[in-house]
């Protein structure tokens, strides 16, 4: 999370600054807009991943025995689906730093405004976490751990590493091509996103909890006071996103398809 980002950095007519970007949104001209869009959207998209998944843990009905499995990441995806077309007009709906950093380094995202929207959604992923907190109570906090991803038994930290890098790579390369390409029609964005952070979360979840995402892991591990290789859930996304991003600026958009 994820996600879409500026298309191109024409300026409207009228419009003294900013970037164009995704939904209409317009990087610069409302940075306050923008930097709360994140900031909800984060804390929407952690909430409802995390509250699934703590209830898995916990084995409530919502989510019991025989959903556990599909549940979470399906949570992820969904949500992440309706913040991309909830807020991808507002502020291009990043909500994950890989995202952000990512599309940075490639030129598709201002350096100026980094710092905002990291800081939005650090925080947003804390109020998501303290809501899954205030769902589940004493719970959900001392035994499910708000569900902060930790590896799982016999995984090491390189292994858990690559794993969350692969995965962000994903996650990220689907970002850029559907939400950065002009040859991509935009109601694609939301569904594809969507798409990529379930399959993300599937093959990570069993490994690694499945973050996908810095802050989705570092919000729930924050506010349960549980930390776990937290490094590999904030370098392991961001060097996956910003691959990710190279890989497909240098090498795949300049591509057309073979006549």
């Amino acid at each position: 999370m994820t996600t879409t980002a500026d298309r191109t950095t024409d300026r409207a007519p009228g419009s003294s600054s900013g970037s164009r970007g995704l939904y209409g949104s317009r990087t610069g001209v409302n940075m306050a807009a923008a930097s709360a869009a994140e900031l909800v959207g984060t804390a929407i998209l952690v909430l409802g991943g995390t509250a699934v998944a703590t209830a898995a843990s916990l084995a409530k009905p919502v989510a019991g025995a025989a959903y556990d499995s599909l549940a979470t990441p399906l949570a992820f995806g969904i949500v992440l689906l309706a913040v991309v077309a909830a807020i991808g007009h507002v502020s291009g709906a990043h909500v994950n730093p890989a995202v952000t950093l990512g599309l940075a380094v490639t030129g598709k995202f201002p350096w100026r405004y980094v710092p905002a929207y990291l800081v939005a959604q650090l925080v947003g992923a804390v109020l998501g976490a303290l809501g899954t907190w205030v769902a589940f109570g004493a719970p959900g906090r001392d035994q499910a751990s708000l569900a902060a991803t930790a590896p799982t038994p016999g995984v090491g930290p390189l292994q858990g590493l690559a794993v969350e890098a692969i995965v962000t790579f994903v996650l990220v390369f689907v970002i850029i091509s559907v939400a950065t390409d002009d040859r991509v029609a935009d109601s694609v964005a939301p569904i594809a996103v969507g798409a990529a952070l379930a399959v993300g979360v599937f093959v990570a979840g069993p490994i690694t909890g499945g973050a996908v995402n810095p802050v989705r892991a570092l919000g729930p591990e924050i506010v349960a006071g549980s930390f776990s290789y937290w490094w590999i859930y904030l370098v392991g996304p961001i060097v996956g996103g910003i691959v990710a991003a190279v890989a497909y600026d240098k090498l795949i958009s300049k591509g057309d398809a073979p006549s």
